[in-house]
């Protein structure tokens, strides 16, 4: 896999990408967008059917500046965008709750990347079989070698969209509170609360064996915060690929 994030490398700002409100806080070139995408597993997918605008989250995964995310052969969204159909893909990160002195200056830390394009089906056989070994090596490095091979009913109930980015943005406050002068004498607590997701406990199936295969599973010791633990999981992926 060739993953461009140079960061002198941005995507085209636009009337569509180009962050208005804060804009101090944008950011457009690969390597923001691409760490904050990479730091993920779930995304949400705007787009509109009838007329009717709809927003579904999903798990995506990223080659150089192509997503891609997946679901049931069966799903009402995936069908609508197999001939191409016009995306909004977001991710956000939650990473602290910022505490004021009033309620005017109450706010959040957080990464958030907003990508734009069309979503096309994949229905070529191989590069479909090529995304899904391409989506477990990303989460689970050198894990899908020693699974059971894809068969062709797995094909069949498993749709594959792939999306090039046209254009996107990153936007990122990671700052502690902001108080006028006049409110600082306010007497109630003010600061910052982080806030992350961390990998539990690892909880065994009970049919496995005393000398199950742990492949994959480096990135996610106990104790690792997710985004750091995917983070690291896509570099290894990437570093992998190259090799």
């Amino acid at each position: 896999m060739h993953d461009d994030s140079a960061p002198t490398q941005a995507y085209p700002v636009s009337a569509r990408n180009r962050v208005r409100r804060m804009h101090e806080r944008a950011r457009y070139d690969h390597a923001a967008v691409h760490a904050i995408l990479d730091a993920a597993m779930i995304c949400h997918i705007g787009y509109v059917i009838d007329g009717q605008p709809c927003c579904t989250p999903t798990t995506h995964w990223r080659q150089g500046t192509r997503l891609y995310w997946h679901g049931s052969s069966a799903s009402r969204m995936l069908r609508a965008q197999a001939a191409g159909l016009p995306v909004c893909v977001t991710v956000t990160h939650l990473d602290g709750l910022v505490l004021a002195r009033s309620g005017f200056n109450h706010s959040a830390n957080y990464r958030s990347a907003m990508c734009f394009g069309t979503a096309r089906l994949i229905e070529d056989p191989v590069e479909k079989r090529t995304a899904l070994h391409a989506m477990i090596e990303r989460f689970y490095p050198g894990r899908d070698a020693r699974l059971r091979p894809v068969s062709a009913q797995d094909l069949k109930a498993t749709s594959v969209v792939g999306m090039q980015i046209e254009e996107a943005s990153a936007k990122v406050r990671a700052k502690g509170n902001v108080d006028e002068p006049e409110d600082l004498q306010v007497p109630v607590w003010a600061g910052v609360l982080p806030v992350s997701m961390v990998v539990g406990d690892a909880q065994p199936c009970p049919h496995n064996g005393e000398h199950a295969d742990r492949a994959g599973m480096a990135a996610y010791p106990p104790g690792t915060r997710l985004d750091e633990a995917l983070a690291r999981a896509a570099q290894d992926w990437q570093d992998g690929d190259r090799r």
